[in-house]
């Protein structure tokens, strides 16, 4: 069981730090209106239920005939905060590629360009040489098999309307 929940996030982070949540984790421009106003209600009482957090988005956020309901990334950006998501892919990256074997693939499927971005980082980060304080050199652990993301087949998104955010990363060990 998880001692920190998203019930905690909102009741709890400061303005500056909900925002921050918001605008890194949901890519949203108005994330410090959106804190100030989450902050404002506190102020009266806890925020108990995700109706009332919907509400408080609705009045928050300008966005009227969107194809998504801008909660959603607000929902998006909770989650990946309370379950510390991007920390986890990034750690688990940093921890088994030395683990590979030579010649061995490892191969990455991202969901949104937050994750993405750091798979994209992590793999350049073992694919460059990197020189050492000490003036020696450490050699590139990781060749790119594909520079740029593999994306779904339109064929792919038809059967399976999900897959239309994926995106495949493959390196392969030296």
């Amino acid at each position: 069981s998880q001692d920190f929940s998203a019930y905690d996030l909102i009741n709890t982070y400061s303005e500056e730090k909900l925002a921050d949540v918001f605008y890194y984790y949901g890519e949203e421009r108005y994330s410090r209106r959106l804190a100030r106003n989450i902050l404002e209600q506190r102020k009266s009482k806890k925020i108990e239920t995700t109706n009332e957090l919907c509400e408080i988005i609705k009045k928050s956020l300008p966005y009227k005939n969107s194809r998504t309901n801008p909660a959603t990334r607000i929902f998006q950006a909770i989650r990946i905060e309370v379950n510390g998501e991007l920390k986890n892919v990034e750690h688990t990256l940093k921890k088994v590629v030395p683990f590979l074997e030579k010649d061995a693939r490892i191969v990455v499927i991202t969901f949104h360009s937050l994750e993405d971005r750091i798979v994209k980082r992590i793999f350049k980060e073992f694919s460059t040489v990197k020189n050492l304080e000490t003036g020696g050199c450490e050699e590139k652990t990781l060749e790119l098999v594909n520079k740029k993301p593999i994306d779904p087949t339109d064929e792919e998104i038809k059967e399976n309307p999900p897959s239309r955010s994926a995106k495949l990363r493959v390196a392969k060990k030296l």
